[in-house]
């Protein structure tokens, strides 16, 4: 992974794939490379450079011309960063070159094999191996070459392939890691994510796993890995280019975190249904007759969208008043679980790409399951495997760390709670209350933000702590999980999160002055039980920033959140620890929007 851009037409392609590999910066990456070729020139041209696009676009010469190109952005599996084990892979003589998101499981086998077979490898990457796999294929075309090589590739990948003997198209293919085709006149593109295309189409087509396709500058065609034509209709990608601008926002994080009334506002329109005190959700694809039927509900999701999960859970079984619990989909797919017809699986991801989560759901759906997605890219993976879903229009979100989409995906959460309840037997009081409380969200969030300077203030005083603890009882918990993630990726300081009622049972050990604590402490009926939680850190002496509804009289700081109901708490009370994970990273001069070792949309076990 990370990075694909490939452009077939008659323009000079190596600004275009420049500017793709710009726009995919954000996914996350280490290295990056170009390949080009000309219909003047024999051969194929390439640059790579490991470190930033930067670093590639300096050493492009002046005369790096031609028309048809792949270029690449790398997030190391096999190998370290360097400029060899950057994408392009080309053979030795020049004329196939391979870019490749994903991961080859059995390349140590078939490397073996060629080694000994007589061919040298230049790098230690497993896309090499495919490189060498095409060039060697004795197939006529480039489209069997390319398919005899995935015939004996084992694993997850997203390729395009040039050929200097077939310098009329560029050949892709796809297997659990995304490719996406861009429709031009008389040219066409291809990338891994639509933000490298949306500057110049908004007509795209996404490929299902096992499907290829050849690009022509006037042409394109899709078909399967064992050679059957498919049907391919363009969608139009709703998204705009100006939604991947920085917008005046000296990052993306706080451009998304102050997009947040926004774009909860759009999650909220056209949803709600005030005569039956409910909510319209006509991507279900569940009936009410259906929906009475179902005993349990289990939600998959990672990293941020398994913490949105745990507060979807707690919002389904307090509403809907159905059994539902989070689990990471990483373990999930892999501890053999017993699918039981009357659960309803939930899977969670901000691209739809995920593919612990993808796999979780093609597992789910092989045994029979009810699968739905909660998802905020349209024609996604997990949007199209799944039997029907929730979009939570967030957005465009370029920064590596989730904040607008994790708010969405709650709030998505909560209107599937209330349709769910309303099917069943929440009252028409208690639906109203709800409305009326998301109806707030917008306008109390705006209030939140504009405390930021006093967040910041506050972060920049405990920006030197080497660790943090995150604490929160039921409902406020899932929101420390998350809050301690967040610190943990941006800021790079060790951050835990535990149960406040866990706190006896072992992590008090840890409380000192030097190890600060962040208490989420909502004025519900659990308000004096957290309270007490408050005073045994500080009979430690141990430092507390309270996250509460009304000021703390044990905590050093309290950020006071606007109230709203019971439920939709967990939603306000993350907002600020957004701003404080920000403001913590700022004054300790991370790269913000590019934490170390992480990528956007982990398309990779």
């Amino acid at each position: 992974m990370c990075g694909i851009v490939g452009y077939i037409g008659k323009r000079d392609v190596a600004p275009l794939l420049l500017e793709g590999l710009q726009r995919l910066e954000y996914r996350g990456y280490d290295s990056a490379g170009i390949v080009i070729s000309s219909p003047k020139a024999s051969g194929l041209k390439m640059v790579k450079a490991k470190g930033r696009v930067r670093d590639l676009e300096a050493r492009v010469p002046k005369r790096f011309t031609g028309t048809t190109g792949i270029a690449h952005t790398r997030w190391a599996t096999h190998g370290a960063p360097s400029d060899i084990n950057s994408h392009p892979h080309l053979d030795p003589e020049n004329k196939v070159a391979v870019v490749h998101n994903g991961i080859v499981d059995n390349a140590s086998e078939l490397r073996a094999k060629l080694v000994a077979d007589g061919v040298v490898f230049a790098s230690e990457t497993d896309t090499e191996v495919i490189t060498h796999l095409i060039a060697r294929s004795q197939a006529t075309t480039l489209e069997e070459k390319v398919r005899e090589a995935l015939k004996v590739i084992e694993g997850t990948y997203g390729i395009a392939v040039m050929h200097a003997d077939f310098g009329d198209r560029i050949v892709v293919a796809r297997n659990g890691s995304p490719v996406v085709l861009g429709i031009g006149e008389k040219e066409m593109f291809v990338a891994s994510d639509v933000a490298a295309l949306i500057a110049h189409t908004r007509q795209v087509v996404t490929l299902d796993d096992g499907e290829m396709a050849t690009l022509k500058a006037d042409d394109f065609r899709t078909y399967t890995t064992s050679g059957a034509t498919t049907t391919a209709t363009p969608e139009t990608v709703e998204w705009e280019a100006a939604s991947y601008d920085m917008g005046g926002h000296d990052t993306y994080m706080h451009k998304e975190i102050s997009e947040q009334p926004d774009a909860v506002d759009r999650v909220l329109r056209g949803r709600i249904d005030d005569r039956f005190s409910t909510v319209h959700l006509g991507g279900l694809n569940l009936d009410a007759r259906e929906a009475r039927t179902i005993r349990r509900i289990k939600i998959l999701g990672c990293g941020t969208s398994y913490h949105a999960g745990l507060i979807g859970a707690g919002l389904i079984e307090s509403m809907a008043r159905i059994p539902a619990d989070a689990e990471p989909a990483s373990e999930f797919r892999y501890r053999n679980p017993v699918v039981d017809p009357d659960t309803l699986y939930i899977a969670v991801s901000q691209s739809g790409e995920t593919y612990d989560v993808l796999a979780a759901v093609q597992e789910l759906k092989r045994k029979g399951a009810r699968v739905l997605g909660v998802v905020n890219v349209v024609g996604s993976a997990i949007a199209r495997e799944a039997d029907g879903g929730v979009y939570v229009h967030a957005g465009p979100e370029v920064c590596v760390v989730s904040t607008k989409c994790f708010t969405n995906t709650v709030v998505a959460f909560a209107l599937l709670a209330l349709h769910l309840g309303r099917i069943r037997d929440l009252s028409v009081t208690d639906g109203k209350r709800i409305i009326e409380g998301l109806r707030k969200l917008p306008e109390q969030i705006s209030e939140i933000l504009t405390s930021e300077d006093k967040i910041k203030k506050l972060a920049e005083e405990y920006a030197g702590a080497q660790s943090m603890m995150f604490i929160g009882r039921v409902r406020g918990y899932p929101v420390a999980l998350e809050a301690s993630l967040k610190l943990k990726e941006i800021s790079y300081i060790h951050a835990e999160a535990y149960p406040a009622s866990e706190l006896k049972h072992g992590p008090l050990a840890l409380i000192e002055p030097a190890l600060p604590t962040v208490a989420i402490v909502p004025d519900d009926d659990l308000l004096e039980k957290n309270r007490a939680a408050l005073e045994e850190i500080k009979a430690r002496s141990g430092r507390i920033l309270a996250v509460a509804h009304q000021p703390q009289e044990k905590a050093d700081h309290t950020i006071v959140v606007p109230k709203n109901e019971d439920e939709l708490d967990p939603i306000l009370m993350g907002i600020p620890l957004q701003l404080f994970a920000y403001h913590t990273a700022l004054a300790m001069g991370r790269d913000i929007d590019k934490p170390r070792n992480l990528a956007k949309s982990v398309t990779v076990e």
